[in-house]
């Protein structure tokens, strides 16, 4: 395997990882704020650095190069390839600009030592392609959420449960699959188990109340630190797209599809702006599952395209909600708060970062739409028109949240309510990727295609092999009947 020129990815890793411990001697927030601050910043710094000497190498995978004990130990647990290149920094940067958006009223309340905590898991998540190493870490993923809500003594048992259902059928169903008979396909029960945790880990319905229950007691950064990655996504594409048959895949589409356009209905009708956004991104998310299941490689980099073009927008549009949240309490959007007399920046933030997560064109999410779209109806023409439905309603309830945040009457603050200085660097830096993006999408889309490509190849490999050795056995088997003779004759 080819290597890195520096230890890129176990810095990445490291670095927030050494930051939650360094944080256990610091107790004042701010302070703690500016300390997350510098370390998610190299964090970043190294993923960068290990997408752009990935891309120099022209390869389709490579490791680190000083990784000694990894090299002894005859494994190589972290992996940078075309799926994750570019997943690595997206993830960085949300961590980075989350907490350098952080307001002084918000780090009272924000655990800067468990969102360090969680960058390093997910980084090593993303930089994982062992099937147990995945596993294994998404359980560790959980354990922060829940750290936060066990020190907020905010109730915590819908989360679990579903944390812990979705890794113990993550665990059971690749038990089944690694232990089937070498070259006969994957049993069943095994596909189905890692279908259902798939669609779990994903908050697919009817099982998205762990979702909605997180962003009603967790912090907002927590909740949407944990949910814009999409782990459960990269858990499809590492373990069940390569070995599911077709009939699973289909199945995971539609039930992806549904609840897109279900949780597109139910953001349109939500009086919270919390579960607003909530249901925004479970919509989208799905829409994602649902690209990344046809596997066809225009639907798949649609899907990919998506994947990364969502987060970063999601991400600026959850950090202006909280943003606003931080300076008027929950919000409510059964009413007008008439906000953008005071908060223009953020009225303006908060439209492009939504309209850029539906795909609006000029942005970074119009291509990622487009070919997830006509790799649907190449598909299923019916798919693609449900795909249209959900991408207009989620459009509708962005506007109609922004009517009723910052239009509708006057406000008359007590202090002032201005974007700072840190917020306006997060949000503008998303705002500057995300326009970017879609005036030159060439590169990332070709990047995108590349994976798109290998993972259909590999699964073409995966799924021939298992095909060719069934055959011979059926051969064999006939073969020896007609030598033995068959009495009937």
């Amino acid at each position: 395997m080819t290597e890195l020129h520096g230890p890129w990815l176990e810095m990445a890793i490291a670095a927030p990882i050494v930051g939650a411990l360094w944080l256990l001697r610091i107790h004042n927030s701010e302070s703690a704020r500016l300390h997350s601050v510098a370390f998610t910043g190299l964090a970043l710094a190294c993923s960068i650095a290990a997408w752009l000497d990935f891309s120099g190498l022209q390869c389709s995978e490579a490791h680190d190069r000083w990784s000694v004990g990894w090299h002894a130990a005859r494994v190589e647990p972290f992996v940078i390839d075309e799926l994750s290149a570019p997943l690595l920094p997206m993830a960085a940067l949300l961590y980075f600009v989350t907490c350098l958006a952080t307001l002084r009223t918000k780090a009272r309340r924000f655990s800067f030592g468990w969102m360090l905590l969680s960058e390093g898991i997910l980084l090593a998540t993303f930089s994982c392609r062992h099937p147990w190493g995945i596993i294994a870490l998404m359980a560790l993923g959980a354990a922060p959420p829940l750290g936060e809500l066990h020190a907020r003594r905010r109730p915590m048992r819908v989360f679990a449960i579903h944390m812990g259902a979705g890794v113990g059928l993550l665990a059971a169903g690749w038990l089944l699959v690694e232990n089937a008979a070498a070259g006969s396909p994957p049993p069943i029960v095994g596909i189905a188990l890692l279908m259902a945790a798939v669609l779990m880990r994903s908050g697919i319905a009817p099982t998205h109340c762990w979702m909605t229950d997180l962003f009603e007691h967790a912090s907002f950064g927590s909740a949407l630190l944990f949910v814009t990655p999409m782990v459960g996504v990269y858990a499809g594409v590492r373990l069940l797209l390569p070995i599911a048959p077709d009939w699973a895949l289909r199945g995971i589409a539609l039930v992806s599809l549904a609840t897109a356009v279900y949780a597109a209905g139910m953001a349109l009708v939500q009086r919270e702006a919390r579960r607003f956004f909530c249901y925004i991104v479970l919509s989208h998310s799905s829409l994602v599952l649902v690209g990344l299941e046809m596997a066809t490689p225009v639907g798949l980099a649609g899907a990919l395209c998506l994947w990364i073009s969502v987060g970063l927008a999601l991400t600026g549009f959850g950090l202006t909600l909280r943003s606003i949240e931080a300076r008027k309490g929950r919000l409510l959007l059964s009413q007008f708060h008439g906000l953008y007399e005071h908060t223009p920046m953020l009225a303006a933030f908060f439209l492009i970062t939504g309209l850029a997560s539906i795909g609006f064109p000029g942005t970074i999410g119009f291509v990622g739409a487009e070919l997830l779209i006509e790799g649907a109806v190449d598909v299923y023409p019916l798919v693609g028109m449900a795909v249209v439905i959900a991408a207009a309603l989620n459009g509708v309830a962005v506007l109609r949240a922004y009517t009723k945040l910052f239009t509708g009457r006057r406000y008359h603050p007590s202090v002032s309510l201005k974007c700072r200085g840190p917020e306006r660097t997060a949000v503008l830096t998303l705002t500057l990727l995300i326009f970017g993006g879609g005036i030159v999408p060439q590169p990332g889309l070709s990047s995108r295609y590349h994976a798109a490509e290998e993972v259909i190849r590999a699964r073409r490999i995966a799924l021939g092999d298992a095909a060719r050795i069934a055959a011979r056995r059926t051969s064999a088997r006939f073969g020896d009947g007609d030598l033995h003779g068959d009495p009937a004759n």
